[in-house]
């Protein structure tokens, strides 16, 4: 598998356990603290590629549909590049509207609105919640798979973005449009920015990323018990 920063993507069968994991079931785990953003943040990070940085910066202004293609606006930092991604069916069928709706209801303007920042990131509270800390174990943890395996790789919240990666890969290619690969990255192209693809292309690589649980809901999340 194809590894970044001695990480590597998540397995057929470790992705189908996270996602069956007790927060896409219907039953809590005892002292659960259940967040919204423990629901959708996952979800967001392998249908869309981005840091968790990324999403925990987005707001409803960062949604929005253009030539009939419903869009996530990333507006980074850094070396990765601001780009639009088509927002995936499964996140619609996983409630994404209806979740929209009662963010709005509550006067919210970003989307994973409880998930605090820790000096000014997001992303320190997701990994800890995530792969854990110390004797405190994560998401992963709980649902039975290691963080580091056999051969010292790791696997995080950004293993996702390397299965986004490797789905979108194989689809660019066969589209025959290689930029796209990079642009849905934010990655630049030998040094130079890539120009924005068609949207239609956009979303036809990123609709063929495979739906690991299709009967993940934001509703049932709220109904576990």
């Amino acid at each position: 598998m194809k590894t970044h920063l001695g990480r590597r993507a998540f397995s057929t069968m470790e992705l189908h356990t996270l996602f069956n994991g007790y927060i896409y079931t219907d039953e809590k785990l005892k002292r659960e603290q259940p967040k919204h953003w423990h629901f959708w943040l996952p979800l967001l990070s392998y249908y869309t590629g981005a840091y968790s940085d990324e999403i925990g910066s987005l707001t409803l202004d960062d949604i929005f549909q253009q030539d009939h293609v419903h869009l996530l606006h990333f507006n980074t930092h850094g070396k990765i590049q601001p780009r639009v991604v088509p927002i995936h069916p499964a996140l619609w069928q996983s409630g994404l509207e209806q979740y929209l709706t009662q963010i709005k209801k509550l006067g919210q303007q970003r989307i994973l609105f409880d998930l605090p920042a820790k000096s000014g990131r997001y992303s320190e509270k997701v990994r800890i919640w995530f792969s854990g800390e110390g004797e405190r174990q994560g998401y992963l943890q709980k649902c039975g798979l290691p963080n580091v395996d056999q051969q010292g790789m790791k696997t995080a919240i950004s293993s996702l973005r390397l299965n986004f990666e490797q789905q979108i890969r194989i689809s660019a290619i066969q589209q025959g449009h290689k930029s796209s690969l990079h642009y849905l990255l934010g990655l630049k192209d030998d040094g130079d920015i890539v120009t924005r693809p068609p949207l239609a292309i956009l979303k036809q690589i990123t609709s063929q990323l495979r739906v690991i649980n299709p009967n993940i809901t934001w509703q049932r999340f709220l109904d576990r018990h």
